[in-house]
């Protein structure tokens, strides 16, 4: 698998492409995109991340992860503080863990909510693409200042977040359809595999239901812009019941347009 971490060209707001090549973070860009179309996912899965790192930064507090007897345990947990969060992407319901003896508060998140908020948000949308890892969860956790999680903790936050994530991924689609209009593009980046840098492309679709909601419905990476790529992706969307488009907008990339008019018949192109 190429990291998600590289340089994104020939990409502008709108989702764009075949412009004039330009350098930006690819996974914040995706952050942006998700956010905008699926704000109901990046509320959950940033609710779901931070959570978990205030539950295992508490345990380091501690000194003993929760249910596991330790040498090193200073005291108890003892319930929950629930408050709610603002974020860009609506109020999320933050549970800061109490200790028996003694005080947590998290820094990192209630002094330094924007920078941390950025950070993860540009974390879900790299482990949305590129798939969750113990790597990314470590970078993080150290971007916003915490040192103290050990490998078990971190292993089990990428656990929980892949799950999520996961679940999304694979949604089915008819249950927030029919997506009356789709477009559907392909992101081209450089990307780093095997300590060389390659050419690759992001597959994506973007659906907007019969109640206007605009929604990501897929993304996927392919090492080339191809009509048996775009086929196999329009019917992994088709499976997760992808129904009821009736305009889509793309580019003119033959093979796109092709797997358009096969898998999407009734749609005007």
């Amino acid at each position: 698998m190429w990291s998600f971490e590289e340089t994104l060209t020939s990409h502008s707001k709108g989702i764009n492409t075949m412009t004039a090549p330009h350098i930006v973070d690819p996974a914040g860009l995706l952050g942006e995109a998700l956010t905008d179309a699926s704000p109901d996912l990046m509320r959950s899965l940033l609710q779901t991340m931070i959570n978990a790192l205030l539950s295992a930064d508490a345990d380091a507090v501690i000194g003993a992860e929760w249910g596991k007897p330790s040498p090193d345990r200073l005291t108890q947990r003892n319930g929950y503080r629930h408050r709610d969060l603002d974020t860009r992407v609506g109020t999320i319901d933050v549970a800061v863990p109490k200790l028996r003896q003694g005080t947590y508060f998290p820094e990192w998140l209630l002094e330094r909510r924007k920078r941390a908020e950025s950070a993860l948000i540009t974390v879900v949308a790299d482990c949305y693409l590129a798939g969750v890892s113990t790597r990314r969860m470590d970078k993080l956790v150290k971007t916003l200042g915490i040192h103290s999680l050990s490998k078990s903790q971190v292993s089990r936050m990428a656990s929980e977040l892949d799950e999520h994530v996961d679940q999304f991924r694979h949604r089915p689609l008819d249950e927030a359809g029919p997506f009356t209009f789709v477009a559907a593009d392909a992101l081209t980046m450089k990307v780093r595999e095997g300590g060389r840098v390659i050419n690759a492309v992001v597959l994506t679709a973007t659906g907007v239901n019969v109640d206007g909601r605009r929604e990501v419905l897929g993304l996927r990476d392919a090492t080339s812009e191809t009509g048996a790529a775009w086929n196999s992706f329009f019917a992994n969307l088709l499976a997760r019941g992808l129904g009821g488009v009736r305009l889509v907008t793309s580019d003119a990339h033959h093979g796109l347009v092709e797997a358009i008019a096969a898998n999407l018949p009734g749609a005007v192109w």
